[in-house]
């Protein structure tokens, strides 16, 4: 069993890819300016515009990374919304918007 993609709503395509590829992900294909799809190699994030959304509406993300503090610097350079890390018991995390106003949570595993 494996997650095959999340569906995140995306009004302006260009603005999306550009901040997910920014993250670490890689563009497997694009479909105009309808849809998207991203990946880390396992898991599939489609970016769709309104015709292509089973459900109207919002998804929230969580994206393990390697390094959160070197990922939230290219974010907040590339203009985005981050909150300050936070420490839990197992991982450290920060919530982030996308160009889309899609919020999403970026984190790093404690080790």
């Amino acid at each position: 069993m494996r997650v095959g993609h999340v569906i995140v709503p995306a009004d302006d395509l260009d603005a999306q890819l550009d901040f997910y590829t920014r993250l670490g992900l890689t563009v497997r294909f694009r479909d105009g300016d309808r849809y998207a799809a991203v990946t880390d190699g396992t898991v599939t994030i489609g970016l769709a515009d309104a015709s292509q959304q089973p459900v109207a509406g919002r998804t929230l993300l969580s994206v393990q990374i390697d390094d959160l503090d070197a990922c939230v610097t290219r974010l907040v350079a590339a203009g985005a919304t981050v909150t300050a890390p936070v420490t839990g018991p197992h991982e450290r995390r920060a919530l982030v918007v996308d160009p889309g106003g899609n919020p999403l949570v970026i984190y790093e595993r404690l080790t």
